[in-house]
Protein backbone atom coordinates (compact mmCIF):
# COMPACT_ATOMS: atom_id res chain seq x y z
CA UNK A 1 0.00 0.00 0.00
CA UNK A 2 1.11 3.63 -0.95
CA UNK A 3 0.01 6.74 1.12
CA UNK A 4 0.03 9.73 -1.76
CA UNK A 5 3.05 12.26 0.05
CA UNK A 6 2.86 15.80 -1.48
CA UNK A 7 5.75 15.98 -3.07
CA UNK A 8 8.16 19.75 -2.80
CA UNK A 9 11.16 20.82 -1.67
CA UNK A 10 12.68 20.88 1.95
CA UNK A 11 12.93 24.32 3.31
CA UNK A 12 14.16 24.93 6.66
CA UNK A 13 15.20 29.30 6.91
CA UNK A 14 16.51 29.87 3.85
CA UNK A 15 18.03 26.50 2.99
CA UNK A 16 16.41 24.47 0.14
CA UNK A 17 17.20 20.76 -0.12
CA UNK A 18 17.68 19.17 -3.08
CA UNK A 19 16.25 15.83 -2.17
CA UNK A 20 12.99 14.58 -2.88
CA UNK A 21 10.40 14.27 0.03
CA UNK A 22 10.25 11.25 1.96
CA UNK A 23 6.95 9.41 2.40
CA UNK A 24 6.70 8.14 6.03
CA UNK A 25 3.44 6.60 5.12
CA UNK A 26 4.88 4.25 2.66
CA UNK A 27 8.07 3.54 4.72
CA UNK A 28 5.10 2.59 7.88
CA UNK A 29 3.25 0.50 4.83
CA UNK A 30 6.74 -1.61 4.00
CA UNK A 31 7.58 -2.05 7.85
CA UNK A 32 3.43 -3.13 8.27
CA UNK A 33 4.04 -6.12 5.17
CA UNK A 34 6.74 -7.56 7.10
CA UNK A 35 5.57 -7.58 10.36
CA UNK A 36 2.40 -9.22 8.45
CA UNK A 37 5.07 -12.34 7.50
CA UNK A 38 4.91 -13.40 11.53
CA UNK A 39 8.20 -13.14 12.94
CA UNK A 40 11.25 -13.48 10.57
CA UNK A 41 13.44 -16.11 12.62
CA UNK A 42 15.56 -17.97 10.71
CA UNK A 43 15.07 -21.16 9.57
CA UNK A 44 11.22 -20.02 9.72
CA UNK A 45 8.70 -19.93 6.33
CA UNK A 46 7.89 -16.05 8.22
CA UNK A 47 11.72 -15.12 7.36
CA UNK A 48 11.76 -16.60 4.16
CA UNK A 49 8.67 -15.23 2.53
CA UNK A 50 9.79 -12.16 3.59
CA UNK A 51 13.20 -12.24 2.08
CA UNK A 52 11.36 -13.00 -0.88
CA UNK A 53 9.20 -9.87 -0.21
CA UNK A 54 11.91 -7.56 0.27
CA UNK A 55 13.91 -8.69 -2.80
CA UNK A 56 11.34 -8.36 -5.31
CA UNK A 57 10.39 -4.74 -3.48
CA UNK A 58 13.97 -3.65 -4.51
CA UNK A 59 13.27 -5.16 -8.03
CA UNK A 60 10.38 -3.48 -8.31
CA UNK A 61 12.00 0.18 -7.78
CA UNK A 62 14.36 -0.39 -10.56
CA UNK A 63 17.75 -1.86 -7.95
CA UNK A 64 19.79 -4.48 -9.49
CA UNK A 65 19.75 -7.19 -6.43
CA UNK A 66 21.92 -9.88 -5.25
CA UNK A 67 21.77 -12.76 -3.08
CA UNK A 68 24.08 -13.84 -0.62
CA UNK A 69 23.33 -17.08 0.70
CA UNK A 70 25.39 -18.84 3.62
CA UNK A 71 25.21 -21.59 6.16
CA UNK A 72 26.06 -20.45 9.55
CA UNK A 73 25.40 -21.40 13.34
CA UNK A 74 23.96 -19.55 16.17
CA UNK A 75 25.28 -19.79 19.48
CA UNK A 76 23.13 -22.18 20.56
CA UNK A 77 24.66 -24.67 18.00
CA UNK A 78 21.65 -24.76 15.70
CA UNK A 79 22.69 -24.49 12.20
CA UNK A 80 20.73 -21.40 9.91
CA UNK A 81 20.39 -20.96 6.28
CA UNK A 82 21.47 -16.67 5.73
CA UNK A 83 20.26 -15.02 3.16
CA UNK A 84 21.55 -10.77 3.12
CA UNK A 85 20.14 -9.06 0.22
CA UNK A 86 21.93 -6.90 -1.30
CA UNK A 87 19.98 -4.11 -3.76
CA UNK A 88 22.22 -1.49 -6.13
CA UNK A 89 21.34 1.57 -8.31
CA UNK A 90 23.79 2.90 -10.73
CA UNK A 91 25.63 -0.31 -10.30
CA UNK A 92 28.36 0.68 -12.87
CA UNK A 93 28.92 4.30 -10.45
CA UNK A 94 32.62 3.74 -9.56
CA UNK A 95 31.83 6.31 -6.69
CA UNK A 96 29.33 4.22 -4.40
CA UNK A 97 28.03 4.61 -0.41
CA UNK A 98 26.38 2.12 1.50
CA UNK A 99 22.84 1.98 3.58
CA UNK A 100 22.22 -0.98 5.58
CA UNK A 101 19.82 -2.60 8.63
CA UNK A 102 19.04 -5.82 9.52
CA UNK A 103 15.74 -7.93 8.15
CA UNK A 104 15.78 -10.99 11.00
CA UNK A 105 13.93 -10.37 13.70
CA UNK A 106 14.71 -12.03 17.15
CA UNK A 107 13.75 -15.51 18.36
CA UNK A 108 13.41 -14.95 22.35
CA UNK A 109 11.78 -11.81 23.89
CA UNK A 110 14.19 -12.58 26.58
CA UNK A 111 13.60 -8.57 27.75
CA UNK A 112 10.19 -8.72 27.84
CA UNK A 113 8.07 -7.84 31.75
CA UNK A 114 6.67 -11.14 31.71
CA UNK A 115 8.95 -14.31 31.79
CA UNK A 116 6.89 -16.25 30.45
CA UNK A 117 7.47 -14.63 27.16
CA UNK A 118 11.16 -14.90 26.98
CA UNK A 119 11.03 -17.88 24.72
CA UNK A 120 8.79 -16.84 22.36
CA UNK A 121 9.84 -14.56 19.18
CA UNK A 122 8.86 -11.05 18.70
CA UNK A 123 7.41 -9.00 15.31
CA UNK A 124 10.79 -6.83 15.68
CA UNK A 125 8.56 -4.17 13.89
CA UNK A 126 11.40 -1.67 15.08
CA UNK A 127 13.94 -4.07 15.61
CA UNK A 128 14.80 -4.74 11.88
CA UNK A 129 11.83 -3.97 10.16
CA UNK A 130 12.24 -0.21 10.29
CA UNK A 131 15.66 0.41 8.66
CA UNK A 132 13.81 -2.16 5.68
CA UNK A 133 11.14 0.03 5.91
CA UNK A 134 13.24 3.46 5.55
CA UNK A 135 15.03 1.16 3.01
CA UNK A 136 12.63 0.73 0.64
CA UNK A 137 11.18 4.08 0.43
CA UNK A 138 14.78 5.60 -0.11
CA UNK A 139 14.86 3.10 -3.09
CA UNK A 140 11.10 4.51 -4.05
CA UNK A 141 12.15 7.47 -4.21
CA UNK A 142 15.55 6.96 -6.27
CA UNK A 143 13.59 5.26 -8.97
CA UNK A 144 11.04 8.53 -9.40
CA UNK A 145 13.62 10.93 -9.55
CA UNK A 146 13.32 12.82 -12.80
CA UNK A 147 16.46 13.74 -14.87
CA UNK A 148 17.20 16.50 -13.50
CA UNK A 149 17.38 15.61 -10.42
CA UNK A 150 19.00 12.01 -10.95
CA UNK A 151 21.46 10.93 -8.15
CA UNK A 152 24.82 9.83 -10.38
CA UNK A 153 26.51 8.20 -7.50
CA UNK A 154 26.33 4.32 -6.80
CA UNK A 155 24.10 3.13 -3.69
CA UNK A 156 23.54 0.34 -2.48
CA UNK A 157 21.12 -1.06 -0.06
CA UNK A 158 22.59 -4.17 2.06
CA UNK A 159 19.57 -5.55 4.01
CA UNK A 160 21.91 -7.85 6.69
CA UNK A 161 20.74 -11.39 7.76
CA UNK A 162 21.16 -13.55 11.70
CA UNK A 163 21.61 -10.00 13.46
CA UNK A 164 19.52 -10.56 16.09
CA UNK A 165 20.35 -14.16 17.17
CA UNK A 166 23.29 -13.70 19.97
CA UNK A 167 23.64 -13.90 23.15
CA UNK A 168 24.56 -12.21 25.98
CA UNK A 169 28.12 -11.37 26.72
CA UNK A 170 29.08 -12.84 23.32
CA UNK A 171 30.01 -10.76 20.80
CA UNK A 172 30.87 -13.33 18.35
CA UNK A 173 27.36 -14.36 18.11
CA UNK A 174 25.94 -11.22 16.76
CA UNK A 175 25.84 -9.67 13.18
CA UNK A 176 26.42 -13.19 12.13
CA UNK A 177 25.38 -11.92 8.10
CA UNK A 178 27.42 -8.80 8.02
CA UNK A 179 30.47 -10.72 9.83
CA UNK A 180 30.17 -13.23 6.58
CA UNK A 181 30.29 -10.49 4.15
CA UNK A 182 32.91 -8.34 5.35
CA UNK A 183 35.12 -11.46 4.28
CA UNK A 184 32.99 -12.56 1.22
CA UNK A 185 31.77 -9.62 -0.32
CA UNK A 186 28.91 -9.89 -2.95
CA UNK A 187 31.39 -8.76 -5.51
CA UNK A 188 34.71 -8.95 -5.78
CA UNK A 189 36.78 -6.27 -4.52
CA UNK A 190 33.47 -4.16 -3.85
CA UNK A 191 33.98 -1.07 -2.06
CA UNK A 192 32.40 2.16 -0.50
CA UNK A 193 33.55 5.94 0.42
CA UNK A 194 31.84 5.19 3.22
CA UNK A 195 28.31 3.00 5.08
CA UNK A 196 25.36 4.04 7.31
CA UNK A 197 23.74 1.43 9.28
CA UNK A 198 20.58 1.85 10.62
CA UNK A 199 18.81 -0.16 13.36
CA UNK A 200 15.89 0.83 15.31
CA UNK A 201 14.72 3.99 13.49
CA UNK A 202 10.85 4.33 13.79
CA UNK A 203 10.04 4.22 17.71
CA UNK A 204 8.61 6.74 19.66
CA UNK A 205 10.29 8.94 22.50
CA UNK A 206 13.63 8.10 20.10
CA UNK A 207 16.88 10.34 19.75
CA UNK A 208 19.94 9.40 18.30
CA UNK A 209 23.27 9.93 19.78
CA UNK A 210 26.59 9.46 17.94
CA UNK A 211 27.86 6.25 18.71
CA UNK A 212 30.88 5.70 20.05
CA UNK A 213 32.65 3.03 17.64
CA UNK A 214 30.94 5.00 15.15
CA UNK A 215 33.04 7.93 16.54
CA UNK A 216 36.48 6.31 16.62
CA UNK A 217 36.40 4.99 13.20
CA UNK A 218 34.65 6.98 10.93
CA UNK A 219 33.79 10.64 12.55
CA UNK A 220 33.68 12.57 9.39
CA UNK A 221 30.79 10.58 8.36
CA UNK A 222 29.12 10.98 11.72
CA UNK A 223 29.98 14.57 11.25
CA UNK A 224 28.15 14.26 7.58
CA UNK A 225 25.05 12.81 8.64
CA UNK A 226 24.24 14.75 11.81
CA UNK A 227 25.04 17.57 9.56
CA UNK A 228 22.35 16.85 7.55
CA UNK A 229 19.68 16.50 9.84
CA UNK A 230 20.71 19.64 11.54
CA UNK A 231 20.39 21.17 7.85
CA UNK A 232 17.08 20.31 7.02
CA UNK A 233 15.47 20.86 11.03
CA UNK A 234 15.91 17.41 12.67
CA UNK A 235 18.20 18.40 15.49
CA UNK A 236 15.62 16.86 17.67
CA UNK A 237 16.17 13.35 16.90
CA UNK A 238 19.81 13.93 15.90
CA UNK A 239 21.11 15.50 18.75
CA UNK A 240 24.53 16.62 19.66
CA UNK A 241 23.40 16.97 23.26
CA UNK A 242 24.67 13.70 24.77
CA UNK A 243 27.11 11.09 23.46
CA UNK A 244 25.94 7.34 22.25
CA UNK A 245 27.67 4.15 23.84
CA UNK A 246 29.94 1.41 21.88
CA UNK A 247 27.60 -0.38 20.54
CA UNK A 248 27.88 -4.08 18.81
CA UNK A 249 25.95 -3.69 15.70
CA UNK A 250 26.80 -4.59 12.23
CA UNK A 251 28.64 -1.31 11.56
CA UNK A 252 31.26 -2.76 13.30
CA UNK A 253 31.53 -5.60 10.65
CA UNK A 254 31.72 -2.98 7.84
CA UNK A 255 34.38 -1.30 9.50
CA UNK A 256 36.73 -4.09 9.87
CA UNK A 257 36.06 -4.90 6.26
CA UNK A 258 38.15 -1.51 5.61
CA UNK A 259 34.93 0.73 5.14
CA UNK A 260 34.01 3.30 7.45
CA UNK A 261 30.72 2.95 8.33
CA UNK A 262 28.74 4.72 11.51
CA UNK A 263 25.23 3.73 13.09
CA UNK A 264 22.26 5.44 13.40
CA UNK A 265 20.16 3.36 16.41
CA UNK A 266 17.60 4.52 18.45
CA UNK A 267 17.95 4.97 21.92
CA UNK A 268 14.59 5.77 24.51
CA UNK A 269 14.89 10.00 25.55
CA UNK A 270 13.49 9.01 28.95
CA UNK A 271 15.39 6.06 29.78
CA UNK A 272 18.29 6.83 27.75
CA UNK A 273 18.86 3.11 26.78
CA UNK A 274 17.46 1.18 23.85
CA UNK A 275 13.53 1.61 23.09
CA UNK A 276 11.69 0.26 25.70
CA UNK A 277 9.89 -2.37 23.09
CA UNK A 278 13.43 -4.00 22.91
CA UNK A 279 13.27 -7.49 22.84
CA UNK A 280 9.47 -7.53 23.86
CA UNK A 281 6.49 -8.49 22.32
CA UNK A 282 5.91 -4.39 22.31
CA UNK A 283 7.96 -4.61 19.30
CA UNK A 284 5.12 -4.48 16.56
CA UNK A 285 3.75 -2.22 14.01
CA UNK A 286 1.43 -0.57 17.07
CA UNK A 287 4.66 0.84 18.14
CA UNK A 288 5.86 1.99 15.15
CA UNK A 289 5.96 6.45 14.96
CA UNK A 290 5.46 7.60 11.56
CA UNK A 291 7.66 11.28 12.54
CA UNK A 292 10.23 9.17 13.62
CA UNK A 293 10.62 7.42 10.14
CA UNK A 294 9.83 10.49 8.56
CA UNK A 295 13.19 12.04 10.47
CA UNK A 296 15.78 9.33 9.13
CA UNK A 297 14.32 9.08 6.08
CA UNK A 298 14.35 12.27 5.27
CA UNK A 299 17.83 12.82 6.84
CA UNK A 300 19.44 9.55 4.31
CA UNK A 301 17.70 11.32 1.45
CA UNK A 302 19.27 14.16 1.87
CA UNK A 303 23.00 12.82 2.76
CA UNK A 304 22.65 10.85 -0.66
CA UNK A 305 21.08 13.97 -3.19
CA UNK A 306 24.12 16.09 -1.51
CA UNK A 307 27.33 13.66 -2.39
CA UNK A 308 29.16 14.83 -4.36
CA UNK A 309 29.85 12.79 -7.60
Amino acid sequence: MLVGCKEKKVEVTDYVSPAPIFCEDSAYAYVAEQCAFGPRVMNSAAHDSCGEYIAQKFKSFGAVVYDQYADSKLYTGTPIKMRNIIASYNPEAPARILIAGHWDSRQWADNDPDEANHNTPIDGANDGGSSIGVMLEIARQLQLANDSNQVKIGVDFICWDAEDSGGSGSESSWCLGSQYWSGVRHIDGYTARYGINLDMVGGSNTVFYREQYSMKYAPSVVDKVWGAAQRIGYEKYFSYDDEGGYITDDHLQVNRGGIPCIDVIGTDTEGNGFPRTWHTLDDNIKHINKETLKAVGQTMLEVIWTEEN
